[in-house]
């Protein structure tokens, strides 16, 4: 089986590529969405990175501030 790593900047074309691989059939593993589950409001990870950076990673509907 063959595993593809897509990585590059902003505007690079990795959404293009990654929707003509689906359109082939390709599995994905986006790992920008999975990244995104583990620090959702209330979870484990969400509490890690308060612990580790301090209140201010948080919004007040608890969720975390990108910015």
């Amino acid at each position: 089986m063959l595993h593809i790593g897509l990585t590059g900047g902003i505007a690079s074309g990795k959404s293009t590529v990654v929707t003509m691989l689906r359109e082939l059939g390709a599995g994905i593993v986006d790992c920008d969405v999975i990244a995104h589950d583990v620090v959702e409001p209330g979870s484990e990870g969400l509490a890690a990175v308060a612990a580790a950076f301090g209140p201010k990673t948080l919004l007040a509907d608890a969720s975390m501030d990108r910015a």
